[in-house]
């Protein structure tokens, strides 16, 4: 663990060897005193912590608030998941809706007329919170635009708040916390996720939400293993096991935060997974920094089991009581599977309503992984290699060919204009933000400092596992979950970049003058770059000439 830190910079830690009790690291060099590495103080909030927080978490949902409702339309996959949350809302599951002619449903629910469900169950490919969610919207505000775009703009105005206390905890840095909350406020892959009805912003929100209870727990066990620093030690010198602490709040909560992710769309099981082996880790790290014998395996016992419950069994539950709604109606789409297939074997001691959850479940996995939808094609599906570079990105709508002289085109005769909606993010970010990954691999396995694990692993289980379905359609805007980790990265390498913080008794160092420069300047660009593509985000009528300029590659067209 680390020292306390003012502006992210790292400092070897954790070492568990003779030379770390004696106050030095694995390379001589003097370490603060164990009970600090443990804890290390946190800033105070009333020294201006809130405020920033509050503040850029404010200018992140006046962005995503802005003229929500428009356009006034579905916008590409609204057209299901809005229908189906406010399916969920009026009869308890998801329904069929008119399909003939093409569009009807939508075209009779922009009109106000919203009786468009048909008597049927609808076979929905994903599970429910995320729907839910949306539904609240609609419960609120109605069956509008707005309606059901204002909670992802809400949850994705509040992943900003959550992405700035968890890096300013992970950093101890009030400062890089707030940097890392305002690269992802001007996101333009993250700002137009939270401005549509879709799930993925949700996913997001969870996978954050659950990263940072993490980040909690972490600091209220090291905290409580600290205060033990304070008592007699057992058998000559050396502790046993340390404290116990089989009831940890931080993690049960991450483990609710983790099978709600598991109930908007299943990828998050592989997040689960990793953070899972990360933060027994840290645990095992901890007691062997307090100087317990054989500690990994005494934290596999009183660390790992408890840690399981909290986050797998506690995950589980979670997910399972999200199908609640599903459970309870029987007009259900395969509700009622089970009571026309028998059980056999071991089966026979599982009621019937989750026999047939489990079949849905199969079906379910069989549409994501099937012949049908490997044969699929969109025009702009994209290779997950491309995604941290924004190779091929997606755009949810255009207007085409609006004339000149038509309110909001200015083009000159001869040309049109058009409007798009493109989920492309800030470019200046990402590419940044791809270069802070690898830097902060690299300091991960040279330092060995527990900050970089976090976003390295969030990313990564947010991106590989996607390469085991690229034989299918899959879009860019899935990236969404990986850009609060690496803005998460890309904060931590900028606060090794701004250098250490100016004390009561010294001014700031030429260094530090530097670095704050640099930082600066890199978070002005990526603010005017994200000001320019601002139109293309928004459904701006543009001259087409205007929109090429911001088109820098034939991928992105």
């Amino acid at each position: 663990m680390a020292a306390v830190i003012e502006d992210g910079t790292v400092r070897r830690s954790e070492a568990g060897d003779d030379r770390e009790m004696l106050g030095r690291d694995v390379l001589g060099r003097r370490l603060p005193p164990l009970k600090e590495r443990l804890y290390p103080a946190m800033p105070r909030d009333f020294d201006g912590g809130w405020i920033a927080t509050l503040a850029i978490t404010l200018v992140a949902g006046i962005l995503r608030f802005w003229h929500l409702s428009s356009p006034v339309k579905f916008v590409f996959d609204e057209t299901y998941y809005a229908k189906d949350a406010f399916s969920l809302l009026k009869f308890g599951y998801e329904r069929q809706f008119i399909d003939q002619p093409e569009g009807a449903a939508d075209k009779a629910i922009l009109a106000g007329n919203l009786d468009v469900f048909k008597g049927t169950p609808s076979m929905v490919v994903h599970p429910e919170v995320g729907k839910w969610m949306i539904a609240a919207g609609e419960q609120l505000f109605g069956m509008n635009t707005f309606g059901w775009r204002f909670m992802p703009a809400l949850f994705g105005t509040l992943t900003v708040l959550l992405l700035i206390r968890t890096v300013r905890r992970m950093t101890r840095s009030t400062l890089i916390g707030a940097v890392a909350g305002l690269l992802l406020a001007v996101d333009g892959l993250h700002f137009v996720m939270s401005r549509v009805a879709l799930l993925d912003i949700f996913l997001a929100f969870w996978l954050v939400a659950a990263t940072s209870c993490l980040v909690c727990d972490r600091d209220w066990t090291r905290r409580r293993h600290a205060e033990t620093l304070d008592k007699p030690v057992e058998e000559g010198g050396r502790r046993t096991i340390g404290r116990w602490l089989l009831v940890r709040p931080w993690r049960i909560a991450a483990g609710v935060c983790f099978g709600l992710a598991l109930g908007t769309k299943w990828s998050a099981v592989w997040t689960l997974a990793a953070f899972g082996v990360l933060v027994f880790a840290w645990d095992f790290g901890a007691r062997r920094a307090l100087g317990v014998r054989f500690a990994f395996v005494k934290s596999a016992l009183v660390d790992g089991v408890p840690a399981f419950v909290s986050l797998v069994l506690v995950a589980v539950v979670t997910y399972v009581a999200t199908w609640t709604g599903w459970l309870l109606h029987d007009n259900a789409y395969d509700h009622n599977w089970a009571a026309s297939n028998p059980a056999h074997g071991v089966m026979k001691v599982v009621p019937d309503d989750f026999r047939s959850l489990l079949e849905y479940h199969k079906e379910v996995l069989a549409f994501h992984t099937g012949d049908y939808i490997k044969h699929a094609t969109h025009p702009y599906q994209s290779n997950p290699a491309g995604w941290p570079i924004i190779a091929r990105p997606i755009g949810f709508d255009a207007v085409n060919d609006i004339k000149p002289g038509t309110p909001g085109c200015n083009a000159p005769a001869g040309q049109t204009c058009l409007q798009v909606i493109s989920a492309l993010g800030t470019p200046l970010l990402w590419w940044g933000g791809a270069l802070a990954l690898i830097a902060a691999v690299v300091l991960w396995i040279s330092t060995r400092d527990w900050r970089y694990g976090v976003p390295i692993l969030g990313f990564v289980t947010c991106w590989v596992p996607w390469f085991g379905f690229d034989t299918r359609p899959i879009f860019f805007f899935y990236a969404v979950t990986m850009i609060p980790f690496t803005v998460m990265a890309l904060a931590l390498i900028l606060g090794r970049v701004l250098g250490p913080a100016r004390t009561a008794l010294s001014t700031a160092t030429p260094r530090r003058l530097i670095g704050s420069a640099v930082v600066g300047a890199f978070v002005v660009l990526v603010v005017l770059n994200f000001a320019y593509i601002w139109p293309i985000l928004t459904d701006q009528v543009l001259p087409h000439q205007d929109w090429l300029s911001r088109m820098w590659f034939k991928s992105w067209i």
